[in-house]
């Protein structure tokens, strides 16, 4: 048992290099195309659910955030929310960059959950579009979304604050791992997780939709650590989309409307995961 706990936090330390430098850059990128990105996404609506599933996948602290708040403006398409929202990364790819994972397996997920966002945003916007009055939106207004605090603590410290949260998230999951792994036994737990079990693509869309960073670590530490297959890691990671949703709920008071997104997303999580391991 503390030989699990020694490597738990071994490994975790190992990592905190790799995630401050991956911060860092993708402060960098968040301060320099949040703006523009929003403004894209505001003008070309014809394209919304193309561009909310790019502009989606780019690592950015608070862009799903953002997507709701224009959504709740009526400013874009359901269907380019859900885009944005199947498309978001969240700590993935972080995790994933700092556990030196293949560049081309990353490379794959990303662009899946991009060409998954678009279809998907595509045909929820044939069945569910509605016309939106931006005369009267004040987009300075809806687009408040900085619930990392991002802009006021500068690159440097937002990167240390984010490296801290998610090095003590996976911290907690790989002390969770190591011992689960050391009671139950390697071979019968990946014989629950790893074979195709119906279950384990619903378990990992709920988990995905928790409005929270360690979803995502969760997910995808159990797929670094092959316990899981590549469907229910894309279960998991499609329903993902960090604040996003918990903000739809607090500027959106249509709460049938948001249902109907969640249970969208959910599904589609559920449903694609399936297909993945079927056909993959």
């Amino acid at each position: 048992m503390t030989e699990c706990i020694i490597d738990g936090v071994i490994d975790t330390l190992k990592l905190l290099p790799y995630l401050l430098i991956t911060f860092i850059i993708i402060e960098y990128i968040e301060h320099k195309l949040s703006k523009k990105n929003q403004k894209v996404l505001v003008e070309n609506e014809k394209y919304g659910p193309i561009l909310g599933g790019i502009l989606g996948a780019i690592p950015q602290c608070g862009f799903s955030s953002m997507a709701a708040n224009l959504f709740s403006g009526r400013v874009i398409t359901m269907g380019t929310l859900i885009a944005v929202f199947l498309s978001t990364s969240d700590e993935m790819l972080p995790i994933m960059i700092s556990e030196h994972a293949d560049i081309l397996l990353l490379l794959k997920i990303i662009g899946f959950k991009i060409i998954v966002g678009i279809i998907i945003g595509f045909i929820i916007d044939i069945f569910y579009r509605k016309k939106h009055n931006k005369d009267n939106i004040d987009i300075s207004h809806i687009c408040e979304h900085d619930h990392c605090d991002c802009k006021h603590n500068g690159i440097i410290k937002s990167s240390i604050k984010h490296t801290i949260k998610i090095g003590l998230f996976i911290l907690i999951v790989n002390l969770l791992l190591n011992i689960i792994i050391f009671k139950v036994g390697e071979d019968n737990l990946s014989n629950l997780l790893l074979h195709k079990n119906i279950f384990t693509y619903f378990i990992a869309s709920i988990i995905g939709l928790i409005p929270n960073c360690a979803s995502s670590v969760l997910i995808t530490e159990l797929y670094l650590s092959k316990l899981i297959t590549i469907g229910t890691l894309l279960s998991g990671l499609l329903t993902g989309s960090g604040l996003g949703i918990l903000l739809l709920f607090k500027t959106n008071n249509k709460l049938k409307e948001n249902l109907t997104i969640v249970s969208i997303i959910y599904f589609v999580g559920v449903i694609i995961g399936m297909l993945v391991d079927l056909f993959i």
